[in-house]
């Protein structure tokens, strides 16, 4: 008898969707709760995954609370897997008094703690079975947290890194000049929305700390447009090399065409698809020793860690990879090889299904 599981989601990206479909391949009964106007239903549907629309509006919704009751009961699964906040606390309260394994997924470090009663309404729910960590870091962050006393059993939090296909990244780098970038020009690009954690502040200094024999330009990708960036950027002596392309769709081939990658986050990193897209298409990444960041890149091989808040460490790594061509090759090739060995969405697949096995030894 094969391992049912209902995964719970309301934007299932292209790792999850292919985890999705590599375990119904592989004999697991997977249902998907994705909304039918997803970009991604008809890959699942296409891929012969059963689909069930139930939306989660809010994080306590009566209706889909009952809607996802219902369906636990009809299609009698042995696994509840949610990936997000919302299908955590209403998958909770659906699955009540019902004989169902719950997996949550994870993709942060931090914003848990024992005195936030929401906390205790997801994450730190004793009902919990397993927690899928996105990185290592998130796991040691549940197994570190104070009082000692009240912290989840060990077993609870597991690191399964969300992988990644390269064939998934093959698409021409895109043309900087549209972003009024010069040919030619040296371009550190970084992929986030606007936000302390992100410290695209500390990047801006770094650009400003470098020589004026480094005139490197920086491409800031996402969500750009906070009142305060645009106080910074104006007011900086490189505002002119400072381009902002705002949202778009094509973000994994805007960095495709950088000579660098900089992710310069402070705190609370998971596993950023941003650094892997880079990574993929050969362009060496620099990241702060901070959360799954480090775990992505071998310093000095296939990238470069530095401290977090540190914008001359920063800029430092900036101009040894801007004056040394060959080693910004290398670990531009390293940093592809990376990610095709040790963050596979195949591998991701397995490790799953391994632990729906530890938790569904024999599945009736």
């Amino acid at each position: 008898m094969p391992i049912r599981s209902l995964c719970i989601t309301e934007s299932a990206d292209r790792p999850s969707v292919a985890t999705f479909i590599g375990m119904h391949e592989a004999g697991i009964e997977v249902t998907v709760v994705c909304p039918e106007d997803h970009p991604n239903h008809k890959t699942l549907t296409d891929a012969g995954v059963p689909t069930v629309d139930i939306r989660l509006p809010t994080n306590f919704n009566k209706a889909g609370i009952a809607a996802l009751r219902e369906e636990l009961i009809r299609g009698r699964y042995h696994i509840m897997h949610t990936y997000n906040n919302k299908a955590v606390s209403n998958g909770l309260r659906a699955c009540k008094g019902l004989p169902v394994k719950v997996v949550c997924y994870r993709g942060i470090v931090g914003a848990v703690g024992f005195l936030d009663p929401m906390s205790w309404m997801r994450y730190l729910n004793p009902r919990i079975d397993r927690i899928i960590c996105v990185a290592d870091a998130i796991r040691r962050h549940f197994l570190e947290m104070q009082p000692a006393f009240l912290r989840m059993p060990a077993e609870r939090p597991v690191t399964i890194h969300k992988g990644h296909k390269l064939e998934w990244y093959t698409a021409t780098p895109a043309d900087l000049s549209e972003q009024g970038i010069p040919d030619g020009a040296f371009v550190v690009g970084c992929t986030a929305n606007y936000r302390p954690r992100k410290g695209i502040d500390y990047l801006i200094d770094a650009i400003e700390a470098l020589p004026d024999d480094v005139p490197v330009h920086l491409m800031l990708v996402g969500h750009m447009d906070a009142p305060k960036l645009t106080r910074r950027i104006a007011r900086s002596p490189a505002k002119d090399r400072i381009h902002r392309a705002g949202y778009v769709t094509n973000a994994p081939e805007l960095s495709a065409a950088c000579d660098v990658f900089c992710m310069p986050s402070t705190k609370r990193e998971g596993l950023a698809r941003a650094i892997i897209e880079a990574m993929v298409y050969r362009v060496p990444p620099i990241v702060t020793d901070t959360g799954g960041s480090p775990e992505l890149v071998v310093d000095g091989v296939s990238g470069i860690v530095v401290p977090p808040k540190d914008a001359q460490a920063i800029a430092n790594a900036i101009e040894t990879l801007y004056r040394d061509d060959s080693l910004r090759r290398r670990m531009g090739v390293a940093a592809r090889e990376r990610i095709a060995t040790a963050f596979r969405n195949d591998d991701t697949v397995l490790k799953t299904i391994a632990l729906y096995k530890e938790l569904v030894p024999n599945p009736d």
